[in-house]
């Protein structure tokens, strides 16, 4: 709200006299004739209302000559306000219709050559037309009679307007003292309106709106409505003022105590901040770090001199120069190269696992000869339980290596790896630095646990951040966000593991050496117990060696009846329970045999919790011996086919996934556009139903290596022929019946060696598979390697039909 009491005072010999305010109460009689043309003012930006006084300058030529006329006339006009701000000849329609007669008090010649004019609007009048433009413009007007409005409605509102006026004073500094008086002194209800609206911080398109409402009490109404809104953000301005006020007080105090704080700390022996970056500079004298690196540090560290210990950015940078001086640059332990030593640490710590204890050693004899400390990066993979990650730490004891490990599972963050921005709140390097940082060697053995694990999402893709990491020609350059200068990984020997390469992005397995670690044979887990997992579980449950004796035949049957796995991570945890049962006996004294028995697991470990699968047998025609691959291993499976008089429908059962419904459907066909070659007649398949199930329907199974094993079960079910007793087989099949190579084939061998088969078809492709095989493995087997299916039927399928045979005349 602004009001203007006084518009010049007396400031020397040019300025202009003093004018005085004219009250609203001196209504002069309005001596004017409707039919004839009186002079009209265009208003920039202003809007005049009746009673109230107001000073303008005039620009204008024709509005210079139109206020002299006047002057000396009768001193009336007429005042529109403009549409259009920006129009220098405003016409009829760039003028508001709505206006008032104004009366001339005085003319100003200002001292910059400007004009002004105080003017006093009278009456409100409506614009008809416009009589002349020359010398300025003339125009016909109608008078508009403002009715004085009554009763204590009316009444209240004027009050109210009147005590919002007077707190709005009260509220905003910019207001003069008088501005109360003059408001308090008012007494006609439609002057205190029309003169509070004038002065008011409204739009002029607003008032506008306002003077032409004919009513004075809607007037009032929306003035008050003004009111209220502007005193509630005076309130609001008045409160943020106080909070700003209070916040730099704050400032002011802390500034005051922090120099206190200084002249203590200086009388005690110096500033802690400057001993901070004192130390930190004697201990940057000690890193053995690269030229380049040591001029970042120094850079940093004069910007951390200058920045106030008591902003955040300080503890920032502080942590950033931390990071600098804790992360091993340049500083290797010393690889011990005793291959003899090596290979004794990695057989004490893992029994078997012979390729992998091989490639190993041949990388301790390249390091040896060659002397370069750069690695390759190694993938172990794998089944559960079978020592990958375990591997790890007995690589770094053989070498004398720093070991540290990173888990990936589930990671889906892209700057868990990169790291954040040290700009941002709470920034921090990625895990792969801060795992340098805590190895303290620039050469450590750096386990990547269950990198086939890695998530995918919004964040970014972290399995792409790894490429840089695993690329023995990016990884001497790796960049991290937080450290944002590059830091050298070819000296480090990862080791990644996982449980399968399938889901390991191909870009990323290129970069590796894979490296299988399969399954044990029930022979090495035996082994793996006596050697390795009863003595850790003795010392994990204060037990001595001669309080509990295993026998080979008891781990046997712990291992084949309550575990199944290719590793030893079940057995270990039975292992471990039946040790708890014997602490406890021996705790409250009970007797216990200290040479465990076979008869006694079943009191320690329960009823068993697996049945060996066992060959069943070529009695029954249509059962045939498959082997498959699972995460815990190989095992051997059975398809069975049924046939049933019908309409020649097709079921299949058993969980089965797409791509073995498929191989169902291939072994299908095949024997129906090949039903000569095994004497059967084609009208057979159209006469009788056919059922292919596969046991453990709850367990889900898939896969292409079941093709083969599907068209013996379905040719022997056919011909009614007796399969080959002691045999299972695996292989893919095609619609030219070719068999072609499937993967797992030492789990399948162990599977079928377990159960006691003795012969096994596999296709000829596979045979390369064998040779990486331990003889100890294949030992009291017989394989048939082959190309096609009539090959595989030979061999399966025996002249003898099965007792009971169906009959399909």
């Amino acid at each position: 709200m602004k009001f203007e009491d006084k518009f010049f005072s007396q400031q020397g010999q040019n300025s202009p006299d003093f004018v005085p305010i004219i009250s609203a109460d001196e209504d002069s009689e309005l001596r004017f004739d409707d039919e004839n043309p009186l002079p009209i003012l265009p208003l920039r930006n202003t809007v005049l209302f009746p009673g109230v006084v107001i000073p303008i300058t005039v620009g204008r030529e024709k509005s210079n000559r139109l206020i002299r006329d006047v002057y000396e006339g009768d001193r009336l006009l007429g005042t529109f306000s403009q549409r259009d701000m920006s129009v220098e000849e405003p016409g009829f329609d760039d003028l508001h219709k709505t206006g008032t007669i104004a009366q001339v008090i005085k003319i100003l010649n200002m001292p910059d050559n400007t004009t002004s004019v105080i003017i006093q609007g009278k009456k409100r009048i409506d614009l008809e037309n416009i009589i002349s433009n020359e010398p300025y413009l003339t125009g016909k007007v109608k008078l508009q009679e403002d009715p004085q409005p009554a009763g204590r409605e009316f009444d209240a509102v004027v009050s109210s307007i009147k005590d919002q006026a007077l707190k709005i004073v009260e509220l905003s500094e910019d207001m003069p003292e008088e501005a109360a008086f003059a408001i308090k002194n008012i007494e006609k209800p439609d002057f205190l309106v029309n003169y509070i609206t004038s002065n008011s911080n409204l739009k002029t398109e607003d008032k506008q709106k306002l003077l032409e409402t004919n009513s004075v009490h809607e007037r009032s109404l929306k003035l008050l409505e003004h009111l209220t809104q502007e005193i509630q953000m005076l309130n609001l301005k008045s409160d943020i003022e106080s909070k700003v006020r209070t916040e730099l007080d704050k400032q002011q105090k802390e500034y005051l105590l922090n120099q206190q704080m200084k002249t203590i700390q200086d009388e005690l022996g110096g500033d802690p901040t400057q001993q901070e970056v004192e130390e930190l500079k004697a201990r940057a004298k000690k890193k053995k770090w690269p030229k380049d690196i040591q001029e970042a540090f120094n850079k940093e560290l004069k910007k951390l001199r200058r920045i106030n210990p008591a902003t955040p950015e300080y503890s920032v940078e502080l942590n950033y120069l931390n990071v600098m001086l804790d992360l091993p640059w340049e500083h290797t332990t010393k690889d011990n190269f005793d291959l003899k030593r090596a290979q004794k640490v990695l057989d004490d710590d893992h029994y078997g696992l012979e390729k992998v204890k091989e490639r190993i050693i041949e990388h301790l004899a390249v390091l040896k000869l060659k002397g370069d400390l750069k690695s390759p990066i190694l993938c172990l993979y794998g089944p559960p339980g079978v020592g990958k990650t375990s591997l790890g730490k007995s690589i770094a004891k053989a070498l004398d290596r720093q070991y540290v490990r990173m888990s990936l599972g589930g990671l889906h963050d892209e700057s868990e790896i990169r790291g954040h921005r040290k700009t941002y709140i709470g920034a921090m390097p990625g895990r792969i630095l801060q795992n340098m940082r805590k190895a303290k060697a620039a050469n450590p053995v750096f386990i990547l646990d269950e990198i086939d694990k890695i998530g995918r999402d919004f964040h970014g893709d972290p399995e792409s951040a790894l490429l840089e990491v695993l690329d023995p020609e990016q990884n001497n350059t790796f960049h991290d966000n937080f450290l944002e200068l590059d830091y050298d990984l070819s000296k480090v020997l990862f080791i990644a593991t996982a449980n399968t390469i399938g889901q390991i992005h191909p870009a990323l397995r290129d970069r590796m050496e894979m490296i299988e670690v399969s399954g044990y044979l029930l022979e090495e887990k035996v082994e793996i117990a006596k050697r390795h997992l009863i003595p850790q579980q003795l010392k994990n449950h204060g037990l001595k060696s001669s309080q509990l004796k295993f026998s080979d035949n008891v781990l046997a049957h712990i291992i084949e009846n309550y575990t199944r796995e290719s590793g030893v991570r079940t057995l270990n945890k039975k292992l471990a329970q039946v040790m708890r049962r014997i602490a406890r006996r021996i705790a409250t004294e009970e007797p216990y045999n200290v040479n465990i028995k076979i008869e006694d697991i079943k009191d320690y470990l329960g009823v068993q919790d697996f049945f060996k699968t066992e060959y069943q047998g070529n009695d029954q025609a249509g059962v045939v011996t498959g082997l498959a691959w699972t995460a815990a291993g190989g095992q051997i499976l059975f398809i069975e086919t049924s046939l049933s008089k019908g309409k020649g429908t097709f079921t299949l059962t058993g969980n089965l996934g797409d791509v073995m419904k498929e191989s169902a459907k291939l072994a299908v066909e095949y024997l129906q556009s090949h039903a000569h070659m095994l004497d059967i007649d084609p009208d057979i398949f159209n006469k009788w139903n056919i059922h292919i199930h596969i046991p453990e329907g709850a367990i889900p199974k898939d896969g292409p290596s079941a093709g083969v094993t599907m068209v013996v079960s379905l040719a022997s079910a056919f011909t009614q022929r007796k399969v080959k007793k002691g045999i299972a087989m695996t292989g893919e099949i095609t619609l030219r019946g070719k068999v072609l190579p499937v993967g797992g084939i030492k789990e399948k061998i162990l599977a079928a060696k377990r159960a006691g088969l003795k012969e096994i078809i596999i296709s000829e492709k596979n045979k390369k598979d064998l040779e990486q095989i331990k003889p100890a493995y294949l030992k009291g087997l017989k394989f048939h390697f082959v190309d096609t299916i009539d090959e595989v039927l030979k061999i399966a399928l025996t002249k003898q039909k099965v007792a009971n045979a169906v009959k399909f005349s």
